[in-house]
C-alpha cells in the first residue's frame, strides 16, 4: 500500500497502532540524521469532550481525555525542511513528539521518509484488521426485528 492512499490525518492512527518503541526509535534514529526545532514545547494534559443534547442541542461534557502535542520543524543536511505535527489521544510526550518527527519527514519527503512509509502502512494494515474484525463481530450479533410482529399478528389473525 502506498501512503499516498493514507491521507495524512491517519498517520498518527496509523503510528498508534503499532508498538510504541517502534515509533520511538525511528524518531530517535530521524532526529541523528536530521536537525530537529520544536516550534512548540510537546504538551500533555486533560481535554473536555463536548456533546450535544439531542432533543435540546444543550452541550454537556461526556468527560475528560488525555491529549497530547507536538509541533516541530525538521531540517535536513541539504537545507531542505518541512513541519510535521500531530494532536494524539494519549499522555505521552514523547510519543506526541516522536510522531510530530515522523510527520514532518514523510510530509516534505526528507531523507529516510520511506521507513516512515513503511511503519505508516504497517500500523494501517493493523488498524484495518482490527477493523474487519470489529466489522465481523458486529454482523455475528446482529439482530433481525422485522420478523417479530408478523409472527405476532398471524397468531392474532388466526
Amino acid at each position: 500500500m502506498n501512503t499516498t492512499q493514507i491521507a495524512r490525518p491517519q498517520w498518527p492512527r496509523a503510528w498508534a497502532a503499532v508498538p510504541a518503541p517502534q515509533v520511538i526509535d525511528l524518531a530517535k534514529a530521524l532526529s541523528k540524521q536530521h536537525r530537529i526545532e520544536d516550534l512548540s514545547l510537546a504538551q500533555s494534559g486533560l481535554g473536555l469532550m463536548p456533546l450535544n443534547d439531542s432533543a435540546l442541542n444543550d452541550t454537556y461534557f461526556l468527560g475528560e481525555l488525555p491529549l497530547a502535542q507536538s509541533h516541530v520543524r525538521v531540517i535536513d543536511a541539504d537545507g531542505q525542511e518541512a513541519e510535521g505535527g500531530v494532536l494524539i489521544l494519549d499522555d505521552r510526550i514523547g510519543m506526541a513528539r516522536s510522531m510530530a518527527i515522523l510527520d514532518a519527514v514523510l510530509a516534505g519527503h526528507l531523507r529516510g521518509h520511506e521507513l516512515v512509509a513503511a511503519l505508516v502502512n504497517k500500523g494501517w494494515e493493523e488498524v484495518q484488521r482490527v477493523s474487519r474484525e470489529r466489522q465481523a463481530i458486529l454482523s455475528a450479533t446482529r439482530v433481525d426485528f422485522s420478523l417479530l410482529g408478523t409472527a405476532e399478528e398471524e397468531e392474532d389473525h388466526a
